[in-house]
């Protein structure tokens, strides 16, 4: 199979980092960027999760609490020790 010249622009640090990281491994960044591009078309698809640093739902709602914790501090229960609150919370039960 013929070999095609491409060009791709890469942050020069990042560059300089995966060399040596790659290097460590025995391998070069072409030979990784190849890797990477079978892998993907191997799996359909890129080869790893990409995700936004969004929390979820749940931590959402968990840190609105602990802003209006926060803010409203006297509206909230206190506890001297976790047997305390233990004992309240499983009381509720």
């Amino acid at each position: 199979m013929s070999k095609v010249s491409t060009n791709i622009s890469i942050d020069a640090e990042t560059k300089a980092k995966a060399q040596i990281m790659l290097a460590d491994l025995g391998l070069d960044l072409s030979t990784a960027v190849n890797i990477f591009l079978k892998q993907m078309l191997y799996e359909g698809g890129i080869p790893f999760s990409i995700t936004r640093d969004v929390p979820n739902q749940t931590t959402l709602e968990a840190m609105k609490e602990a802003k209006e914790i926060l803010r409203f501090p006297d509206r909230y229960k206190k506890y001297d020790d976790v047997d305390s609150m233990m004992e309240d919370i499983l009381s509720e039960i």
